[in-house]
């Protein structure tokens, strides 16, 4: 991570493209946006890599616009949302589904979360999992001796954070999405947790449903912008 200004650079190598972003929080420094945002493309035009810079609400005004006129893609809008921990209890309730709880990940659950993300780079992804520091809870529901839904939790501070959930196709619709998230719960609150949070992309009608219905409520909106081709070297 490269400090400019106010604002954090940040490049990896690894599979998780949202911490390669630029957290455009504050006053970039002299020469204000437009230098700032130059000064940000040649730092990722020297990791051969495209500028991304993550947008919102603690961003300067004008930065997303200006952003857009320079020709870079809006993507990814995400919802940020918490929830206190009794209420998401209160609100899924008991569920008939067993769901297994795993301090560290396991091949089974990671099968099954990159199953539906389809992401690639998974020994990158494994690694990023393998290095969190407890407390951790791994979630995952079988059936018929498949797993066919997972989600994880960390918990901080008192909150817990809620990550990775993802349902097979074929298992949508049947409540196994809300008996992890009900697991979680529970998880967070045995932890003497007050609180979770979570994020969802804002397309994600089911999901968006799903946490609303648990009473999750939205803190704030963010997306992306990412930088077209012409604008910085692209990865061979």
């Amino acid at each position: 991570m490269t400090p400019l200004g106010e604002w954090s650079l940040r490049h990896t190598r690894g599979p998780s493209w949202w911490a390669g972003s630029v957290l455009a929080h504050g006053d970039p420094g002299p020469g204000g946006l437009v230098r700032g945002i130059a000064e940000a493309e040649a730092f990722y035009a020297g990791h051969r890599a495209r500028a991304r810079f993550q947008i919102s609400p603690a961003c300067p005004e004008g930065l997303d616009p200006l952003l857009a006129g320079r020709g870079y893609l809006r993507v990814s809008p995400v919802s940020l949302r918490t929830a206190p921990v009794a209420r998401v209890l209160e609100r899924l309730g008991e569920t008939p589904l067993r769901v297994r709880l795993d301090g560290r990940p396991t091949a089974e659950w990671f099968r099954a979360w990159q199953a539906v993300n389809g992401r690639g780079g998974s020994r990158a992804e494994w690694d990023m999992l393998a290095r969190l520091d407890p407390p951790c809870a791994y979630a995952l529901v079988t059936v018929g001796g498949r797993v066919v839904a997972v989600g994880r939790a960390v918990a901080d501070t008192g909150w817990t954070g809620v990550f990775g959930m993802a349902t097979l196709p074929g298992a949508r619709g049947r409540g196994t999405a809300r008996g992890v998230l009900a697991a979680l719960a529970r998880w967070a609150g045995e932890r003497g947790t007050a609180h979770m949070y979570l994020q969802v992309e804002s397309g994600n009608v089911p999901a968006l449903r799903l946490y609303e219905r648990a009473g999750f409520g939205e803190v704030c909106a963010y997306h992306y912008r990412v930088a077209t081709g012409g604008t910085v070297a692209e990865k061979p």
